[in-house]
C-alpha cells in the first residue's frame, strides 16, 4: 500500500487524481488533505509523517493582485518543505507546474520559483522529488473563469451565451484523465525519479477551433438530441468536458412519438459515430446498474413500462431521480463519474433501449460498481 497525500486535494486536478486513485483500495491509502492544513503547523506535521507520497498541486492561479498570488504559491511550498524538515522526513514529493515557466507573469514565475525550492530541499534531505511542466489541462468539472478557456466555454455556450475570443491563441492541451494517469506512474519508479518531467501534450488547437467545436456539440446534441461523432479520442475527452456542464434538469428528454392506424412510431437514437446497441427486459421491483464509467457516453432510453432512473456523483451524496413511463418515451444520458441505476416501479415488464459509445470490452470494461 502506497499512503498518498494530495495538497489542492479539493482543486480540479486533485479531485480527478483522487478519485481516480480511490478506485484501486488494495494500491493506494489515501491521506484526506484540506487546504487550513497549511494553517497549523502541528497540522502539517502530522500530515507529511504519514505520506509516502505528497503530490503538491495546491496552488493559486488567478487573483486580481499577481503579487498576492506570487506570495501565495511560495508561502504553499514553503510550509510544506517546513513540514518535512521539522518532521525529518522525506516523502516523495511531485509538484505541477506549468507551461507558464518561461513567460513574463508572477504566475509562472511563482511555479518556477516553487519548483525551485523543492529541487533545494530534496539537495538538501536527499529526498526524491519531480516537478511536472504541464501543458494546458482540461477536463469534466473544472471551474469556469478559473480552470481553464474550455471550462469558460463550455458553461457559456451551454447557458446560452456567446464567449468572446481575446487572443486567438494556439493551445497545447491534455486531458485530465491522461495527466492523472501519467503521474500514477510515477508512483512506482524503483530506479532514479526525474528531477523535472515535461509532460507532452496529446493535442494542439486553436481557441477558435475548440469554440467551432464546443458550438458544433451544443447544436448537435443539446438541440437536437443527437450524439455527435465521438470516435477521435480528443473529441471524446473535450464533448464529455462539455456535457459535464449540463444542468441534469435537461434530462429526462421527452421523444416525438408519431402515431396513426398501424400504431406508434418513435426514433430512439440518432449518432454520428459507432457504438453498440443493445435492450433489456425487467421485471416489476428489479433494480439493474449501480455503477459508473469515467469515459463511456451511454444513453438510457426508456420505451415501455415505468421506470425509476437514479443518478449521483461518485464524490457527491445528493441523489437526482428521473421518473419515466414508457407511454411518453423519454431518454436520460449518463454523465461520466456519476453512478446510476434504474428499476423497475410498474406492474408490467419495463423495456429499455441503451446506446453506449463502444463495444463492451471484458478487459478494459470502464465499469465500476457502486450503490447510488
Amino acid at each position: 500500500m502506497i499512503k498518498i497525500g494530495i495538497t489542492g486535494q479539493a482543486g480540479f486536478i486533485g479531485t480527478h487524481l483522487y478519485n481516480t486513485l480511490s478506485l484501486d483500495k488494495n494500491k493506494y491509502e489515501l491521506l484526506n488533505f484540506r487546504d487550513d492544513f497549511f494553517s497549523s503547523n502541528e497540522t502539517m506535521d502530522r500530515f507529511v509523517r504519514q505520506c509516502d507520497v505528497i503530490v503538491h498541486l495546491a496552488a493559486m492561479n488567478r487573483h486580481a493582485d499577481p503579487e498576492v498570488l506570487y506570495q501565495t504559491n511560495i508561502e504553499l511550498v514553503q510550509k510544506l518543505i517546513n513540514a518535512m524538515v521539522r518532521t525529518d522526513t522525506k516523502p516523495y514529493v511531485i509538484m505541477s507546474s506549468s507551461l507558464q515557466e518561461e513567460r513574463d507573469n508572477l504566475y509562472g514565475r511563482s511555479k518556477k520559483a516553487g519548483r525551485e525550492l523543492f529541487n533545494q530541499w530534496s539537495e538538501r534531505s536527499g529526498a526524491p522529488f519531480t516537478g511536472l511542466i504541464i501543458p494546458n489541462v482540461f477536463g469534466p468539472f473544472g471551474v469556469p473563469f478559473y480552470n481553464s478557456v474550455i471550462s469558460t466555454f463550455s458553461h457559456q455556450v451551454v447557458s446560452g451565451a456567446a464567449p468572446q475570443i481575446e487572443i486567438d491563441a494556439e493551445l497545447k492541451l491534455i486531458y485530465v484523465n491522461d495527466l492523472v494517469r501519467q503521474i500514477s506512474e510515477l508512483f512506482t519508479i524503483t530506479e532514479q525519479k526525474p528531477k523535472m518531467l515535461q509532460v507532452a501534450h496529446s493535442a494542439q488547437f486553436k481557441v477558435s477551433e475548440l469554440l467551432d467545436k464546443l458550438n458544433s456539440f451544443k447544436a448537435v446534441y443539446m438541440d437536437k438530441g443527437v450524439l455527435p461523432d465521438i470516435s477521435d479520442y480528443f473529441d471524446l475527452c473535450l464533448f464529455n468536458t462539455f456535457r459535464s456542464y449540463i444542468s441534469l434538469n435537461h434530462f429526462p428528454v421527452k421523444y416525438t412519438k408519431h402515431s396513426d392506424a398501424r400504431g406508434d412510431f418513435v426514433e430512439m437514437m440518432k449518432f454520428r459515430s459507432g457504438g453498440q446497441a443493445s435492450y433489456s427486459t425487467t421485471k416489476p421491483g428489479i433494480t439493474r446498474g449501480n455503477h459508473f464509467h469515467i469515459r463511456k457516453v451511454e444513453r438510457f432510453a426508456v420505451i415501455q413500462g415505468k421506470a425509476s432512473i437514479k443518478l449521483r456523483k461518485y464524490d457527491s451524496e445528493e441523489v437526482t431521480e428521473y421518473i419515466i413511463d414508457g407511454s411518453v418515451p423519454a431518454y436520460v444520458d449518463m454523465p461520466i463519474w456519476y453512478t446510476h441505476n434504474i428499476t423497475n416501479i410498474g406492474e408490467d415488464e419495463l423495456v429499455t433501449m441503451f446506446w453506449i459509445n463502444e463495444e463492451f470490452d471484458p478487459s478494459d470494461p470502464d465499469t465500476y460498481f457502486e450503490e447510488v
